[in-house]
This record gives structure tokens, sequence and C-alpha cells, in this order.
């Protein structure tokens, strides 16, 4: 098993920022590189604010803090950081184009034991990992957003993964806090957002069929099921955009059109109202 100490996150986004912070937590020497200079400030800013916010509240020691925010770094570099890195975290754009120059680049970077990981829900890492010359060391990890509350992280092997790639990235999820859910090949959609994916049609075809209001769905699935939030309000939170693409790429990876996004999905989209981010999805938001 690789020992980690150093960890690179491409991708300055929601999730690249946050697994990045709790790589800087958990004791990692972390590095978050994006290569627009203004997203790698707002990210640096955000995480600054959230750890004075945990003293705050409490949930970390001033010093532990501090410590935390020695640790991390946010910058438009790559090479230097990439040279010191065990492992690699891909949280970059859900473009299989982008994704497989970046492991092509990460692959002539890298020292050679590192291991390359792809934060992707939707493209196994089969389809990065023959941009490399180490597929043996490439697999998904799949953080949830927000990467900083949620525990579950997904490692999805592809045919080439080590056992020794297995184990150390479930080593470092654990050292984050988090809990490995191990899939022994790629499915798409992996475990959670399949799960996910039946509660989200199911609550799209009562609504379509005049069953019951988005809004009472919602109540049913918080006071019946026990659902932290209904399926309505955890695609505003997520980005109806988001749940509109990920079944997009799942219908092309299978050719079913079952896989199809939903119709209502499908007007949301075109509409522009992806949730929280816009100000309107099913409900809105001042």
């Amino acid at each position: 098993m690789t020992t980690v100490s150093g960890i690179l996150v491409i991708g300055s986004g929601a999730m690249g920022r946050q697994i990045g912070m709790a790589a800087a937590v958990a004791g990692f020497t972390t590095t978050v590189r994006d290569v627009d200079p203004d997203a790698v400030t707002a990210a640096e800013t955000d995480m600054r604010r959230w750890l004075e916010g945990r003293v705050v509240k409490g949930r970390l020691t001033a010093a532990q803090a501090a410590d935390a925010g020695e640790r991390i770094r946010f910058t438009t570099e790559l090479e230097g950081p990439a040279a010191g890195a065990d492992l690699v975290i891909e949280a970059a754009t859900e473009r299989l184009d982008v994704k497989r120059a970046i492991f092509a680049e990460l692959d002539r970077l890298t020292p050679p034991h590192a291991v390359l990981a792809t934060n992707s829900s939707t493209l196994g890492s089969s389809t990065v990992a023959d941009a490399t010359g180490r597929p043996d060391r490439v697999c998904n990890l799949h953080f949830f957003n927000p990467a900083l509350v949620m525990r579950a992280v997904e490692i999805v092997r592809n045919e080439h993964t080590s056992d020794e790639t297995v184990a150390t990235v479930t080593e470092v999820a654990r050292a984050m806090g988090k809990t490995p859910v191990l899939l022994t090949r790629e499915i798409p959609g992996f475990v959670a957002n399949r799960l996910m994916a039946a509660v989200r049609e199911e609550a799209l075809a009562l609504y379509a069929d005049g069953i019951a209001s988005f809004e009472d769905i919602d109540a049913a699935a918080r006071d019946a099921l026990g659902h932290p939030m209904g399926p309505f309000e955890l695609m505003d939170l997520v980005g109806l955009d988001v749940s509109y693409l990920i079944r997009r790429a799942a219908f092309e990876q299978s050719g079913d059109p079952k896989d199809l996004p939903h119709p209502l999905l499908t007007a949301k989209y075109e509409a522009g109202e992806f949730g929280r981010k816009t100000g309107k999805g099913w409900y809105g938001y001042a």
C-alpha cells in the first residue's frame, strides 16, 4: 500500500475545494489547483471562511484550524504540486476529453507510485485509465456533495485497478473520517446515485401523474421515510442541471431510453431553472 502524505486536487469548484479542505483537516499536505485564477481565489476565500466558522461553532480549535490552513494551498500551478503528490483526486468538469487530457498530463508529471483518482460519478475510471501508463493505479474516488459533511465515499475499480490502489484510497478515505463503499466493477451511477435515482424517478412520476404536489412528496420522504430532505429539495440543492446531465450521460453509456431524463427534468433544464444556484428550481429562492 502506498503511503500518502501529499494530496493534489484538480479543480477548485464546490467539490474540489471541499475535498481539499477535508484532506487538510485530516492531516494531509494538500494542494487545490485550478486553471482559472479567479476560481482559485474564490475557493481559498470560501475555505478560509469555513475554517473560521468551524472555530466559532466550536467544531475546531483555533490551533486545529490554523494547522489545516497551513497544510492547504490554492494555486494555478501544476508541475510542482504534481511532483510531490502521492494521490491526485481529479474534480474537474464532466467532459471526457478534458479528463483524458488531465490524466495524461498527470501521468507525465506525478511520481510513478502516485495513485490517480477521479471524483466523477458518471464516468468510470476505465475511460481515463488508458490515457496513462499506470491503469492499475487509477480508480474512482467519488465524494458526495457537500464533501465536508457527507461521510460516504464510493471507491470504484476498473478492470486494471490493483488491490494496492484500493487499499491506499480506502485508508485515505478512512483517515478523512469517511465511510468507504467499494464497488468491485463499474456500473453507471454507481450505488448511491442509482438508489437516489430510483427515488427521484418515482417522485417525478407521482408528481407528473397528479398523485400529489411536489411539496407533499417531499414531506412524505422527510417525515415518513426519515430522509433529511425530499427528492425535489435535493434536486434543487444538487442542481437540476447536474441531475439532467447525469441522466444524459447514463443514456449515452447504455443507449436505454429508460435512462433518459424525465420530461419534467428536461423542461427545467431547458428553462435554465437549476435550483438554488439560479434562484429557482422546484422551489423559489430569494
